[in-house]
């Protein structure tokens, strides 16, 4: 399986559907005004206390966002830091992105690769954040190498705050279960509209086939291995064994 590339292309479709729900699925009715608000209110909700927490002023420097979407986030973001770096897989997300933030010059726009943060300098990002991204990735390597990979762009005593599924175990009964392993498997094949017509046909929304939307659940206390591995040093854990497991902390 080239899970990047099927990544790409489910997210792709998910962008031309219907990209702010599902971007924020908790809400079938966004418009944009609400939807960006939304992005302010979890900047404020999430980020800005552990950024208060830790004494740091985004003031003139450089934050990273991982997975940005189409900006729900990032214009928090940009409205705080200096730059943003903006990263998503989808080209169409950031199409979407760059029509909707035409004016907000100091983000910048990349295309990721599904696997690294290439384009980006070794130790050259203040802050790097994820939200609502990690807990898609299909596979725990994927989301390992872009936890190291955060750590890589992030300098010397810059900050890190990123969000994961860290439960340990399933809420869904056997039979949910094998119904969506039933969807995953033509997924892991390359077969994406298979995958589709078999979720359709069970009743679940095609969109949300295969693992690039019910990624992998991830300890907390492996992804702080990863952290620790790479140079970071973690200072805020929670959620522990939930879906909205966190870790924040700096790069030592």
């Amino acid at each position: 399986m080239k899970a990047p590339k099927i990544m790409r292309e489910d997210w792709d479709e998910r962008a031309r559907s219907d990209a702010f729900h599902y971007i924020a699925s908790w809400r079938n009715d966004w418009d944009r005004d609400s939807f960006f608000a939304s992005g302010e209110q979890d900047y404020l909700r999430l980020a800005a206390p552990f950024l208060t927490k830790s004494n740091f002023d985004p003031t003139g420097k450089t934050a990273l966002e991982l997975g940005c979407g189409v900006g729900r986030m990032t214009r928090a973001l940009a409205q705080s830091f200096a730059r943003v770096v903006a990263i998503d897989i989808s080209a169409d997300m950031l199409a979407q992105a760059k029509s909707y933030l035409p004016d907000m010059t100091n983000i910048t726009w990349l295309q990721g690769n599904g696997a690294n943060l290439d384009g980006v300098d070794s130790s050259s990002i203040d802050f790097a954040f994820s939200y609502i991204v990690l807990q898609h990735m299909p596979e725990p390597a994927l989301a390992f190498n872009y936890v190291r990979e955060m750590l890589r762009v992030t300098k010397p005593g810059g900050l890190f705050l990123f969000q994961f599924n860290g439960e340990n175990t399933s809420t869904m009964n056997w039979k949910g279960r094998a119904a969506w392993a039933l969807v995953d498997l033509p997924w892991r094949l390359g077969l994406r509209k298979a995958s589709a017509r078999i979720a359709s046909a069970l009743g679940f929304d095609p969109a949300l086939a295969g693992k690039s939307w019910r990624g992998a659940a991830i300890k907390a206390s492996k992804m702080a291995e990863v952290v620790s591995a790479a140079g970071g040093r973690v200072t805020d854990p929670i959620g522990e064994g939930t879906p909205m497991a966190w870790l924040g902390g700096v790069k030592s």
